[in-house]
């Protein structure tokens, strides 16, 4: 019996350990990539615009929020789906993932695991829907990889909090309805929701980016922004508050630079079949084999780690350390690949007619944000020896 011919971009047929209700999460997203997000993406990367249109698409497929509860309006996927859902919107663009990451781990999220019941039934449903958007503010100017190092302050004053301060590389802050806003007290760092229009909150765009062109960067000021205690997040306190929710966002970008990496090299893959050069398609050549077949082993077992680690979070066991390991590994294969069919391309890799020299620069950006590689690798150093080296 003749053997079936494996899918070059699952070579492990990593899809048939999904449940149908995965596979189905996967294809709907696949579909709104394709039809919906590839189509524009490449000018929208060119102009440097966020391509708003898609927020009321993607709400009404229940991407924001998608492993909350429904209770509050969200789709109660598990976190596999969830993975899934990551990895198909990264495949069209980091921008477009880092927008659904934001909304649903860093925004909704927070407000979810340490809100009230109050926040969590008066702010979910109308985030779920895509009416209110929502920005992270935890990174400061003077430095993301020690937050610890916070200068950004809240003080009580009567039944009211003052915040000073300024935050930095701030995804959705110039589109954002409500920001998350994390901040040093006399009790240790406490989380706020600051509406957007309270008076002393600026947001002020980022531009001349070379990375993420097709999603809103912006700085945060405070200066004297006066909020109610209501707006404080009661249920936490001190860093355990940002640090879990960036391990929730970490575990969808284990999985979104996945799809950035399918993208790559499926371009690549078929470009060097169709390029001709000395009398035959460059595929034919060994060098170029070496790459393709390198991609494809990268890629496969990027994609085994990341169903690994779904798995042990739908089954609440996953440690930060894992995350780690998985951000780390992923970004890095998918950077790599990215640059390596950009090669592949030649010079027609340098435009964004093509999708490898895209990726690679929004690679940039996701191998720094949430933990750069260096302390994703001595995260995985402590948990080895047992000795902090930060």
């Amino acid at each position: 019996m003749p053997a079936v011919p494996l899918n070059p971009a699952d070579l492990y047929d990593v899809r048939s350990l999904l449940s149908e209700e995965e596979r189905m999460v996967q294809d709907t997203v696949a579909r709104f990539t394709d039809e919906r997000v590839l189509p524009i993406i490449g000018d929208c990367f060119d102009k440097g615009v966020f391509p708003q249109e898609l927020i009321p698409e993607m709400a009404g497929l229940g991407l924001f929020g998608s492993s909350l509860p429904t209770e509050y309006g969200c789709a109660g996927m598990n976190a596999v789906s969830y993975g899934l859902v990551c990895q198909e919107l990264e495949r069209g663009d980091s921008g477009i993932r880092s927008f659904a990451s934001v909304q649903s781990s860093l925004c909704m999220y927070p407000i979810y695991a340490y809100g009230s019941e109050e926040q969590r039934r008066h702010w979910l449903p109308q985030m779920a829907a895509g009416k209110v958007i929502g920005c992270f503010g935890l990174t400061e100017p003077h430095g993301g990889s020690d937050p610890a190092n916070m200068k950004t302050n809240a003080k009580r004053d009567g039944g009211d909090w003052v915040i000073n301060g300024a935050k930095m590389w701030i995804t959705n802050g110039n589109l954002a309805h409500i920001a998350i806003v994390w901040a040093q007290t006399v009790d240790g760092i406490q989380g706020f929701i600051v509406e957007k229009g309270t008076p002393g909150f600026t947001a002020q765009e980022v531009h001349k980016k070379m990375s993420l062109r097709a999603s809103v960067t912006s700085a945060l000021f405070f200066d004297n922004v006066r909020v109610s205690d209501a707006s404080r997040l009661p249920n936490v306190k001190g860093l355990k508050g940002p640090l879990s929710c960036l391990t929730q966002a970490r575990y969808g970008i284990t999985w979104g630079p996945i799809g950035a990496a399918i993208a790559c090299f499926t371009e690549a893959t078929e470009y060097a079949k169709q390029r001709v050069l000395f009398e035959r398609p460059i595929a034919a050549t060994q060098a170029v084999q070496l790459k393709l077949a390198d991609m494809a082993r990268r890629i496969t077992l990027a994609q085994l780690l990341s169903l690994q680690l779904g798995r042990l979070k739908d089954a609440g066991k996953m440690q930060p350390t894992q995350v780690s390991l998985a951000k780390w590994n992923n970004v890095r294969m998918a950077i790599d690949i990215a640059r390596e069919a950009r090669d592949i391309l030649g010079g027609a890799g340098i435009t964004t007619e093509h999708c490898p020299i895209r990726h690679a620069l929004n690679l940039e950006s996701v191998i720094t944000y949430e933990g750069t590689e260096t302390v994703h690798q001595l995260v995985v150093g402590r948990e080895v020896t047992g000795i902090n080296a930060f």
